[in-house]
């Protein structure tokens, strides 16, 4: 007599005509036959060979298809319960680690944190070799915040790796910890299970970095940087204490500005100095920033986005040429796919080539080339950024003297969120300042302020419109406002300081409103230009233009080599001067602060 098989009928029967039969089936046969899918993929073998060969046995039983497909009708049907029993019993006997995972999964559809877990540990036991358990295991305890009870895979994981191929895995491992909701338990569990290996040259560095940045998340900065410390000690020029120490940033050097110049003379990797050339933006340290920019670009002449980031900060520098140049060899360092000239009517536009688009748009527009700054805005095809482009198609029109159509395509623009509204406000400022009607200004922004009457940014808004009409008294009483409203707004305490510098009044009360500002941006370089205008008005020129060199330096702006010029020209050294104007107006002739100083002082541009 056969032995008895069990029949799929029955479950038919039970559960009905249902379509995914042919999907459960595929699944089955995929899971359990892994033989026949790898002997697939191979050449055909002769027919003598595959004649005289065995095939490979399969997982496959009568048994375990008939629970594989009982678990997937029952999920099928919303009972997760014995979907989840089913598939792990079938798991179990098969030692499948898909069936496992399938389990695991199974448990997480119900919402079963405790089913997962143990679907997870039952995986590892069965398999104890298997590193794809203990990273399940590990992502789902650490999603539950369930973190002392990581030690374990994670100590299993990091031991099981060959020596060479530990310090990678160790901080692929680690990154998964970010997730967890208490950073400083995590960071205790990684510094425990690492143990072993923080003296170690080669997997060392790796363990530091992980322990130093579980430990700066966590908000314990000087015992991340204990571990950057011990982690350069053992290995200098280790990708990831460079990387940790370019996290660790914020200001004050210490001893990490060493620590990465070292690092950068030697061979750095390109994506840890991408990241320390996003981290000086961060900063606002942009000398520093497009020197490791360009030198990244010389290094790795592929590396794409180094050449965006490059032609950002020369566009910013108003350095048009180079910038030009940069953002063309970013779109030429792209896959021929991503950078193609006229892309498909319905391909998105990727959002670097977006910002490269923009950038290029502005500098033809710059150059007074209307026609390609406007085929330029024709290839972005982004529905996120369709305000963007909008607004540059206004600008330009503005400039071109049809500032009404300009207003006018802005203000068909959507309004569905705040952000919307927030970007459309802002266009419609700039169009009518730049335009000269600063009256209509104020009146649209305080039309906007009746709506949300304590909106920071609106009453700063409204504050610098009111001081363009002449009225000091409402300015400092609407900022003194969005101070009160927002303790750490640098822009309000900087824009009451240079404005009180500005009509020579209460020079101590504004030197210390932007020494508050410089305290939330120490590196901002028109808060330093306010601080240099306070110094000039207390008399102190020659610090004023030690102040002024310095932030033109960071940010060659039009404005700032107004108040350099003039400071110059007041200690009498009259070339000097003209040469700081003069680089002024190659950035911006149209300034109004640059152009009336010049002519009040020299009498013409």
């Amino acid at each position: 007599m056969a032995p008895y098989q069990p029949s799929i009928a029955w479950a038919l029967d039970y559960y009905g005509r249902m379509s995914r039969i042919p999907y459960l089936m595929a699944f089955a046969l995929a899971v359990l036959a892994p033989g026949a899918q790898a002997q697939s993929a191979k050449a055909p073998l002769p027919e003598a060979v595959a004649a005289d060969k065995a095939p490979e046995r399969s997982a496959l039983n009568a048994s375990i298809f008939y629970q594989v497909m009982l678990a997937e009708l029952s999920f099928n049907n919303g009972d997760i319960g014995s979907a989840y029993s089913l598939m792990l019993h079938a798991a179990r006997e098969s030692n499948e680690s898909q069936l496992f995972q399938r389990a695991v999964d199974i448990g997480l559809s119900g919402r079963d944190a405790n089913a997962a877990v143990g679907a997870a540990k039952a995986w590892q036991q069965a398999l104890p070799q298997s590193q794809e358990a203990d990273r399940y295991l590990l992502q789902l305890l650490i999603g539950l915040n369930r973190l002392p009870e990581t030690l374990a895979p994670l100590q299993r994981s990091v031991a099981r790796a060959a020596s060479a191929e530990r310090g990678a895995l160790i901080t692929s491992l680690t990154r998964l910890y970010l997730r967890a909701g208490d950073k400083a338990t995590a960071a205790d569990v990684i510094e425990k299970a690492l143990a072993t290996e923080l003296g170690n040259r080669n997997s060392g560095p790796a363990s530091w970095a992980a322990i130093g940045n579980l430990r700066l998340v966590a908000g314990n900065r000087a015992a991340a940087l204990a571990a950057a410390r011990k982690g350069a000690a053992l290995a200098p020029l280790s990708d990831d204490i460079a990387s940790l120490a370019i996290n660790l940033l914020d200001g004050s050097a210490e001893d990490l500005d060493a620590l990465l110049s070292n690092y950068f003379a030697a061979t750095p990797s390109g994506q840890v100095r991408m990241g320390y050339v996003r981290k000086l933006i961060e900063l606002q340290r942009y000398p520093q920033a497009l020197v490791q920019a360009t030198q990244l670009t010389q290094a790795q002449p592929d590396f794409a986005d180094a050449w965006l980031v490059r032609g950002s900060i020369e566009f910013q520098n108003q350095d048009l040429l180079q910038a030009e140049q940069s953002l063309n060899r970013y779109l030429g360092a792209l896959p021929s796919s991503r950078s193609q000239e006229d892309p498909e009517e319905d391909s998105l536009t990727p959002r670097g080539i977006v910002q490269a688009y923009l950038l290029l748009s502005q500098i033809a527009e710059k150059q007074g080339d209307f026609v390609k700054a406007q085929g330029l805005l024709a290839r972005i095809n982004s529905p996120q950024d369709i305000a963007r482009v909008q607004i540059r198609r206004a600008i330009m029109l503005a400039k071109q003297g049809r500032l009404d159509e300009a207003l006018s395509l802005v203000g068909n623009l959507p309004e569905d969120d705040a952000d919307q509204a927030r970007t459309k406000l802002q266009a419609q400022l700039q169009l009518l300042r730049e335009g000269r009607r600063e009256d209509q200004a104020y009146a649209l922004l305080s039309q906007a302020n009746q709506k949300t009457p304590d909106d920071p940014d609106l009453l700063y808004e409204l504050a610098l419109s009111a001081e363009k009409l002449g009225r000091a008294d409402e300015m400092e009483k609407t900022l003194r406002r969005v101070i009160a409203l927002q303790a750490d707004y640098h822009a309000a305490y900087n824009a009451l300081g240079y404005s009180l510098a500005d009509r020579n009044q209460r020079l101590p009360e504004a030197r210390a409103l932007i020494e508050k500002a410089l305290t939330f941006a120490p590196n901002d370089p028109f808060i330093l230009d306010s601080l240099a205008w306070v110094e000039f008005r207390s008399g102190n020129s020659a610090q004023a233009v030690r102040i002024l060199r310095a932030a033109y330096t960071a940010r060659p702006d039009a404005e700032i080599a107004a108040h350099l010029g003039e400071v110059l020209w007041s200690m009498n050294l009259r070339d000097e001067a003209n040469a700081e104007w003069a680089k002024g107006l190659l950035l911006n002739r149209d300034n109004d602060t640059l152009k009336s100083t010049i002519l009040r002082l020299r009498g013409s541009l």
